[in-house]
């Protein structure tokens, strides 16, 4: 976990949320006149809970103390995605919902984005890996990641995300790196093949 920056007056503080019931990511940046700082991000581990409903009580505690301790101005959390296994849908739905109640019962704005969109925004490719959405935020961001908290860059992502769409105009890291294609997940099967620590079947 990266710590806070102290004594700034950021015009904006965004928190972005990866929800998931195996491990949820975060992060938080702060914005001053269109430039983009890392305040923090990290993980909740959640696979120790053996009761999804305890799961949820933590992805929502989590949630409102990083309000409570960040005080963002706006959240911008990542969309389920849709595929065939119906069971592991609904339990990352439930997870998305308490976050986003988290964030409503604080009074924040929540903005959704899809992964695609995420992606696209990031590095230019709405494809892209997981490792090549991280890499682009610590080139971006000029932090070290840690490939243990790709979650934790999952979140952070959709909070850059959110900035890029209320900015459009700025210039991107797309422009100095090249993200090669990777085929498009076709199928549930794919999807949590590529992201083993979102969903516990």
């Amino acid at each position: 976990m990266i710590p806070q920056e102290n004594n700034i007056a950021f015009d904006k503080i965004i928190l972005g949320i990866d929800p998931g019931t195996i491990v949820m990511g975060y992060g938080i940046i702060g914005i001053i006149k269109k430039q983009v700082t890392l305040i923090t991000l990290g993980v909740l581990h959640l696979e120790k809970y053996d009761d999804y409903t305890l799961k949820l009580k933590k992805i929502f505690e989590r949630t409102t103390g990083l309000i409570d301790e960040f005080n963002p101005d706006e959240m911008a959390i990542e969309a389920p995605f849709y595929g065939k296994n119906v069971q592991s849908m609904l339990k990352l739905g439930r997870a998305q919902g308490v976050a986003i109640a988290g964030a409503m019962s604080r009074q924040i704005i929540v903005s959704e984005y899809s992964p695609k969109k995420i992606k696209q925004s990031i590095t230019g490719n709405g494809n892209a890996t997981k490792e090549q959405v991280a890499g682009m935020l610590e080139h971006i961001l000029k932090f070290k990641h840690d490939s243990k908290f790709m979650d934790a860059t999952d979140g952070l992502a959709a909070a850059y995300c959110h900035f890029m769409q209320k900015n459009i105009g700025i210039e991107t890291a797309k422009s100095k790196i090249k993200i090669p294609p990777k085929k498009k997940a076709t199928s549930w099967d794919t999807f949590v093949s590529n992201n083993p620590t979102k969903i516990k079947k």
